[in-house]
């Protein structure tokens, strides 16, 4: 798996990459968030900048499983855990806990153990290589876990669900992450003369939604299936970072949606895009007023301990 997200984890910011087929929330062909990684190396960019710029949901979330936790995990495993930003989380969080960082793509569980030896959880955090469109891994039993932005991107969410339940110890938890809406740049009221229209984002998002792009997952009754008890917390989130990474995620994003919007989208708004993704005084680099915003929602699956 890998992550996907969102700048994407990521991370667990989630964001993953599982090796799966790029279905999006809505089960078509289309990543979660509306754009196609087109490798390891571009996913991990979107997965660090996610994580950077979005990454407070990270703190908050993990709080939440450490107050609904029943007992505190001994061993946790991070789904789709990309880049390991979640996974890094995750053993801050529970400083006496092991962390197994699940992924389908070797190079980024190297970066995720990388991750972990420079901030000096080598040996706490290790790695298992799956596709888990093929199957659970046997050995992967846990206490806790979390799966943040990589659910959505599995041929067949529910047997995993079905997987996880059964891996899972009595009483344990498991954590489901979700962006709920896709990232916005622009500032909610543009200033008068910006060559982009009030309400741009909004507009494109639903020329998106309306191709089946990022339609939002609603995974309760299905978790409930698996025999899960579930409840849901949602978690919004406006990054505060610079302006030069705050244009980097905007670029990379735009970009990627781009090409989805060619027949759904107005000729008005397609060169508005055009003039946030050129090189003149419009574009987002030099703009100077981006603010990013993202929304998360969690359902927390409890596992009856008997």
């Amino acid at each position: 798996m890998t992550k996907h997200e969102p700048l994407p984890s990521h991370a667990s910011s989630g964001h993953s990459h599982h090796g799966a087929p790029d279905h999006g929330h809505s089960g078509r062909n289309h990543e979660g968030h509306g754009h196609e990684h087109a490798n390891d190396a571009e996913l991990a960019q979107m997965l660090d900048l996610d994580a950077h710029i979005l990454g407070s949901y990270l703190a908050e979330a993990t709080a939440w499983a450490a107050e609904l936790a029943v007992t505190t995990p001994a061993a946790i495993i991070d789904v789709g855990a990309g880049s390991g930003v979640g996974s890094l989380a995750l053993a801050r969080r529970f400083p006496t806990a092991h962390v197994t960082a699940l992924d389908m793509s070797a190079q980024m569980l190297g970066k995720t153990l990388e991750l972990a030896a420079v901030n000096g959880l080598d040996g706490r955090i290790t790695g298992i290589q799956a596709n888990l469109n093929e199957g659970w891994p046997a050995s992967a039993t846990a206490d806790l876990i979390w799966a943040s932005s990589s659910l959505h991107e599995l041929a067949d969410p529910e047997r995993t669900m079905a997987d996880m339940f059964t891996h899972l110890s009595p009483g344990g938890l498991l954590l489901v992450v979700e962006m709920d809406s896709l990232p916005s740049f622009l500032p909610e009221s543009p200033t008068e003369g910006d060559v982009v229209e009030s309400g741009l984002e909004s507009r494109l998002h639903a020329a998106l939604a309306s191709n089946g792009w990022n339609q939002y997952p609603e995974w309760t009754a299905g978790l409930e299936r698996a025999g899960f008890v579930v409840e849901r917390r949602h978690f919004p989130t406006t990054g505060s970072t610079t302006q030069e990474l705050a244009a980097r995620y905007g670029r990379i994003f735009l970009s990627k949606i781009g090409g989805a919007l060619a027949e759904s989208a107005s000729a008005v708004d397609l060169a508005a895009l055009d003039v946030l993704l050129g090189d003149g005084p419009g574009s987002l680099e030099r703009r100077g007023d981006l603010v990013v915003r993202g929304h998360r929602t969690a359902w927390a699956a409890h596992k009856p301990v008997s």
